[in-house]
């Protein structure tokens, strides 16, 4: 893990989107394609707004999430929808997209071909991670039933998740998934998450879900 500390959320926001789009030209350099998993919630929303102007081959860029709760994609509570609307525009607006809720589907039933398709981009190129100060990752929640197998080497690429303490049935990409990117990148705001942090490189990754994934992982922080 190497963290990083910023002066505030706008320079965090920059420099992020930086990142991530050297990672993905460097890796185009060298492959046709690449996949970029993004987090959702309210924290990459300025990211978006900044890496969507990148100058790359968007064209050959696959968008997914990290996870997606099982609404609507109008709905408010959709990643799909926050996507859609500050990532794939500008340049990126010819990005692909694998979105993750199927209509009129049952998550269980849908998890089979979408984990299908996932597979089918190879290993992923980026990876854009957000954390809660409960120490998950994606919909990765500890204490969550079938966290020990979407954490597990053999687990599929994609798992469903239902924590008690979400409204709705989630899918997620899995821990070995996650952490296969070629470039993780955190982003964390307040001393809370720090702090979240802090305690979670102590702690298994059944307690801690973020720790699965902090090999290699560049973190970054403002408050």
């Amino acid at each position: 893990m190497n963290f990083k500390e910023y002066p505030d959320r706008e320079m965090l926001s920059i420099a992020v989107a930086n990142r991530i789009a050297g990672d993905l030209k460097n890796h185009l350099l060298r492959h046709d394609q690449a996949a970029l998993a993004v987090a959702g919630g309210t924290t990459p929303g300025p990211i978006f707004d900044d890496l969507c102007a990148a100058e790359l081959d968007w064209e050959n860029v696959c968008v997914m999430a990290t996870d997606e709760r099982w609404v609507p994609a109008d709905s408010e509570r959709s990643n799909a929808r926050l996507i859609r609307n500050r990532l794939l525009t500008n340049r990126a607006a010819v990005a692909q997209f694998l979105p993750f809720y199927v209509e009129g589907e049952e998550p269980d039933n849908a998890v089979v071909s979408l984990s299908e398709q996932v597979k089918s981009q190879c290993n992923l190129a980026v990876v854009l991670l957000g954390m809660g100060e409960d120490m998950h990752t994606a919909s990765l929640f500890p204490g969550v039933a079938g966290l020990a197998e979407a954490l597990s080497a053999d687990a599929g690429a994609l798992a469903v998740m239902r924590p008690d303490s979400q409204p709705e049935a989630r899918i997620t990409l899995t821990a070995p998934i996650l952490d296969s990117a070629m470039a993780k990148h955190l982003v964390i705001f307040g001393d809370a998450k720090r702090e979240a942090l802090d305690r979670a490189v102590s702690l298994p990754p059944e307690e801690a879900p973020i720790q699965a994934v902090l090999s290699e992982c560049q973190v970054h922080w403002a408050p």
